[in-house]
């Protein structure tokens, strides 16, 4: 019976399960052998503990919310907004996206914005795969104006000794550039009338909340969790604590209300897998000659080529393993006072990070969210769109940022 659920189990898992389950393995495997010290390995997991339970108690927050209906009330009253033009509509998700990703973080944008859109899809009548690819898209490449929009920013804001203000003040034409280029691209390649397939989609009717206490219940819940971030909440261990605390509200108010709903299946192991095998194999590659050819692909210049180089060699790696790993390696591979050169490492490894499933945890927590609501995402379609918005995104941004220096 046991081996048959395994194999059970096995059978249903996807390309992307294997990868992470894969990267965990890899990482186990570095420790068993010595490649990475057991203390080193301990030290790496007890970093990332407080992401973990983030990771744990977001999903499950957004899970009963999108159960108790909230998502389809916000995807209704943006549907019938638009009024059934697509341009419309278009604005209306670009902008819902880019504040939220710019004020609250884009993990925040992965976790809350995307069942809504794909609620949204549902509940118009239209593909799902522009509104999903908006959110993915806008979660990394709006992420650049506030240290709080993306914890990159909050890992470089010490270096480039800039307070909220000021790094607003020297982030601004990049994050105008990385939107315009966004926006282009997004249309072009599936906003546009051939790729989403209608002239028009019917705006649905308003229909009834099916269970008011766990709509209020689970939309309060979210209400606390984006108050914590707004009050300032943005270290990892306080992060975790208040989705942690708001996860607890809707999980009590479904035990009252609605049992049925508190399943394993609410657990995000694929992404607690992958996370925790990331931060066993990243050091490893750390003690082994990563930060070497971080500081081969950087370079030593500050101008014009070096910005561009530190900017695509942070994309580049990103991609690769992961964007925090990637600016951490990056760093430390930039000189002292090369300010404009470890800021264009920044948007390298904020708009870069979207043409793997894993460049950005937003990206991981989208591809959950897809996956959690039998959203196909064409893969090669995917890979090849994102190399272009890396690359012009990338060039754009960087090149906003020399000409405002």
């Amino acid at each position: 019976m046991a081996t048959w659920t395994l194999r059970r189990a096995a059978r249903s898992l996807g390309v992307l399960d294997w990868i992470r389950v894969a990267v965990l393995l890899l990482g186990l495997v570095f420790v068993a052998t010595g490649a990475l010290p057991a203390a080193d390995a301990r030290a790496s997991v007890d970093r990332i503990a407080p992401l973990l339970l983030f990771l744990f108690a977001v999903i499950v927050l957004a899970e009963l919310t999108k159960q108790a209906g909230v998502f389809d009330a916000i995807a209704q009253r943006m549907a019938r907004a638009g009024r059934g033009g697509y341009p419309a509509l278009f604005l209306l998700c670009v902008a819902f996206a880019t504040v939220n990703t710019v004020f609250l973080n884009l993990d925040t944008t992965a976790v809350l914005l995307t069942p809504v859109m794909l609620a949204l899809a549902a509940r118009a009548g239209i593909a799902a795969l522009p509104l999903a690819m908006t959110t993915v898209w806008l979660a990394n490449t709006a992420s650049l104006l506030l240290p709080v929009s993306n914890l990159t920013n909050l890992l470089a804001s010490d270096r480039v000794a800039l307070e909220t203000r000021a790094f607003a003040a020297r982030m601004w034409a990049p994050q105008l550039a990385a939107l315009a280029v966004t926006m282009l691209l997004l249309w072009v390649f599936f906003w546009r009338r051939r790729m989403r397939g209608a002239d028009r989609y019917d705006p649905p009717p308003p229909e009834p909340i099916g269970d008011p206490v766990l709509f209020w219940a689970t939309g309060g819940a979210c209400l606390l969790f984006i108050a914590a971030i707004l009050a300032g909440v943005h270290t990892g261990i306080q992060l975790g604590l208040a989705a942690a605390a708001a996860a607890v509200v809707a999980v009590a108010a479904f035990a009252v209300r609605d049992r049925s709903a508190l399943g394993p299946a609410l657990i995000p192991w694929q992404l607690m897998v992958f996370v925790t095998g990331l931060f066993l194999v990243v050091p490893t590659l750390e003690r082994h000659g990563l930060d070497e050819v971080m500081r081969a692909l950087v370079g030593t210049d500050d101008g014009t080529g070096g910005a561009l180089r530190a900017a695509f060699a942070g994309a580049g790696l990103s991609n690769v393993l992961n964007n925090l790993p990637a600016y951490v390696a990056g760093e430390s591979a930039v000189a002292a006072g090369h300010r404009d050169q470890l800021l264009s490492l920044l948007i390298g490894t904020n708009v870069g990070p979207v043409i793997t499933p894993w460049g950005s945890l937003a990206t991981l927590l989208w591809f959950e969210w897809c996956r959690r609501w039998d959203v196909r995402v064409p893969m090669r379609k995917f890979v090849l769109t994102g190399v272009v918005l890396a690359a012009a995104g990338c060039a754009a941004a960087t090149g906003a940022l020399l000409a405002t220096g």
